[in-house]
């Protein structure tokens, strides 16, 4: 993410290098191998145990796919929706939860069977006519409707979906999905996502993945339709809604799809937004085959987007990131995120750096390729500027308060630096390939990767990552052997 503080991985605009998201400038930047549930948390309820939100996300089952069927009408912020999962119990399931915040449910199958529901705050609790055996395939069938609101977190904020003056906007990390679809709302629940997205004559409706085209609907309504193939967390779903200028293209046998909302002028989004090709070929040579079925963005115009989000093959941005002329830093960004965080996904919130320190860094090497200083000079610099927080708060180990924090984004960065510096370039740009590669479509965590860093390397790294990821002192800058 990127926050609009430069450097953010949710890019929030304005910071210095935000995690997955990316905070916006004006303000600046929400495989398989599929981790183990948390034995402590029994089949079927809330909660995969996710030590910084432990409620966060289902037990009991793995969804294949969820195939979602909403129409919208902005004119009465008013949502209606069929969800169907299909997924496959890893626990006899008497019961099980999806995450719903808000909406009101109407009907629930499972099997075509009719089965009993009821509401535990912001969980649907889904009673089957029989219970599912471990092992076994089953769809559950949603149909809902209401006005949604997005939900508050104490990482970030406000996340999910927002009525925006002309549409909606789902958007949020760590959570949002569940503010528009019945889900399992955590990263190490992977799936396919299919979305037929109906909205009025007029209106863009863009989600993530292969554009499948649009057809006109009864009423005076236009249904639009979008693939993701490959398995995508949850938060990275988004559907943005409302009156955008889009743009179509191929690139190596893919669907270019990208949208800048018609409020904006057109000039440095839209330029911007173009290159995004151009990027993410730069990135492929630095961390292998691009991992998804299309390419693309979307530049949004909401006073309360003040951040980019990786949102998977389509990332999201606010309009801030590109006021002060073109901005292909952000894109890298998210970007980079396509590999780091999107294909290799979280299995805990807590390794957030591995998403957020890696699409840092390669915003640095996409400066380089550009001319635009060195790596080098963009790690001795921040080391130099940076404050006293940043080492107060590892990155490995950040705390749900600065999950999105500087330390994450700049201090994650950092490290990046450090174990290039530590084990040279080759085995550096080896080990972004060989960790891409192996963990393609699945989860990931720190330990992991310093496991992959070591085998790669051929050395023990336990001191550099014990200093650069957890320690609470600033460390001495690394120098090459």
């Amino acid at each position: 993410m990127g926050r609009m503080r430069r450097g953010v991985g949710l890019l929030v605009v304005g910071a210095l290098g935000l995690a997955g998201c990316t905070a916006d400038p004006t303000p600046r930047e929400a495989p398989r191998p599929v981790p183990t549930k948390s034995p402590s948390v029994p089949p079927g309820p809330a909660g995969v145990g996710d030590p910084y939100f432990p409620t966060a996300g289902n037990s009991g089952y793995d969804v294949d796919r969820y195939t979602l069927k909403v129409r919208y009408d902005p004119a009465t912020d008013k949502l209606a929706g069929t969800a169907t999962v299909r997924a496959t119990a890893t626990a006899d399931l008497p019961l099980f939860h999806l995450d719903l915040a808000g909406l009101t449910v109407r009907r629930v199958t499972v099997d075509g069977r009719p089965a009993r529901h009821a509401r535990e705050g912001a969980e649907l609790v889904v009673t089957p006519a029989a219970s599912v055996r471990s092992g076994a395939a089953f769809t559950v069938e949603v149909g809902y409707d209401g006005r949604p609101v997005a939900l508050r977190n104490e990482a970030i904020g406000e996340g999910g979906w927002l009525h925006t003056a002309d549409g909606a906007v789902a958007l949020g990390q760590p959570e949002s999905a569940s503010t528009w679809f019945p889900v399992n709302d955590h990263p190490s629940d992977k799936a396919a996502y299919d979305f037929e997205i109906t909205v009025p004559k007029g209106l863009v409706a863009v989600a993530n993945g292969v554009p499948e085209g649009q057809r006109p609907a009864p009423g005076g309504w236009t249904t639009w339709r979008w693939s993701e193939a490959a398995p995508m967390a949850s938060y990275l779903s988004t559907v943005v809604i409302g009156r955008y200028r889009t743009s179509t293209a191929e690139h190596k046998g893919r669907p270019v799809f990208s949208a800048v909302a018609t409020t904006l002028p057109r000039g440095a989004a839209d330029e911007s937004i173009a290159r995004t090709v151009e990027v993410a070929d730069y990135l492929e040579s630095v961390f292998g085959p691009y991992p998804f079925g299309a390419y693309g963005g979307v530049v949004v115009d909401d006073p309360r987007i003040r951040y980019a989000l990786e949102t998977q093959s389509r990332p999201v941005y606010s309009a801030g990131f590109f006021r002060s002329g073109e901005n292909t830093g952000v894109v890298a960004h998210e970007l980079a995120h396509q590999w780091f965080g999107d294909s290799v996904s979280l299995a805990r919130w807590e390794d957030i750096w591995l998403n957020e320190g890696l699409a840092t860094y390669a915003e640095w090497l996409w400066a380089e390729h550009q001319g635009r200083g060195t790596a080098q000079a963009a790690f001795e610099q921040r080391y130099a500027t940076s404050s006293d927080r940043i080492w107060q708060v590892p990155p490995g180990r950040p705390g749900v308060a600065n999950l999105f924090g500087e330390s994450v984004y700049q201090r994650g960065g950092m490290t990046v630096h450090a174990l290039r510096v530590a084990v040279g370039d080759e085995a550096f740009f080896r080990l972004l390939k060989t960790w891409a590669a192996e963990k393609r479509d699945g989860n990931a965590t720190t330990a992991e990767f310093v496991a992959t860093a070591e085998r790669v390397a051929g050395r023990q790294l336990d001191d550099l990552f014990a200093a650069w990821l957890d320690g609470t002192e600033r460390p001495p800058p690394p120098t090459r052997r």
